[in-house]
């Protein structure tokens, strides 16, 4: 069972989300706005969230902006707004899945357990991707389409032929073909990939990035520009 934080200032419904997921064997913590989920995060590294758009002190969409500078757990979007400009601005900050109030608690616990079953759970779940650190999938090599990653070998194949990346973009591939749909921020790269603090600037992620696109040809566009976060691979 999964380690849970949810993030709503309706108390009343928090509590019904909370016996609902504890009922199902899950281990669940309570924030009620946004600066006492980011300190939640930090403190428990929770292994999935489940985040209110309306928060006070900080609204979701900055919670999740935070987070995902730093963590990779799957966030799940509760809100009111239900336009389809909405539903896109939750996901391209960051968020997995969106769910529209008012809402079934069977709808979102179904969405939970949908989540859920899509990531290992282990102790690498809620912690930070590292280049050395983060274990592969099951089954060995990644494949998207033409695209095949192996992490193990450290080698990367496009239609068969293969690519010659430097050891930076092939981490960058490695970690967007692992988790993708996944909106990364440069400060979340920079962080994870680089240790060097002189080469810790944005304009360094963008310029690996151009590269890498460049060598995967038209594929390279599926590495797509997250307007004011970063970047996100599409498969």
């Amino acid at each position: 069972m999964a380690r849970i934080l949810i993030v709503e200032d309706e108390a009343a419904l928090s509590d019904i989300l909370r016996a609902d997921l504890e009922a199902e064997g899950h281990t669940v913590s309570q924030a009620f706005d946004g600066p006492s989920a980011l300190a939640l995060v930090e403190s428990q590294q929770p292994q999935l969230v489940i985040l209110d758009w309306m928060l006070p002190g900080l609204d979701g969409l900055a919670v999740c902006r935070r987070i995902r500078e730093t963590h990779l757990m799957p966030i799940l979007m509760l809100t009111a707004r239900a336009s389809e400009v909405d539903r896109v601005l939750g996901l391209e900050v960051g968020a997995d899945d969106y769910v529209v109030k008012p809402f079934s608690t069977q709808e979102l616990l179904a969405r939970v357990r949908a989540m859920l079953r899509r990531i290992a759970f282990d102790a690498r779940a809620a912690l930070p991707y590292t280049a050395t650190g983060s274990a592969p999938p099951a089954g060995g090599s990644i494949a998207h389409g033409p695209l095949r990653v192996d992490p193990v070998a450290r080698s990367a194949t496009l239609d068969d032929a293969p690519l010659d990346l430097t050891p930076k973009e092939f981490d960058l591939l490695l970690l967007f073909v692992t988790y993708p749909n996944r909106a990364f921020s440069r400060s979340f790269l920079l962080s994870q990939l680089w240790t060097d603090d002189f080469d810790r600037i944005d304009r360094v992620v963008d310029a690996h990035i151009t590269r890498l696109r460049k060598k995967l040809g038209p594929f390279g566009d599926r590495i797509v520009t997250v307007w004011s976060v970063g970047y996100r691979f599409e498969p």
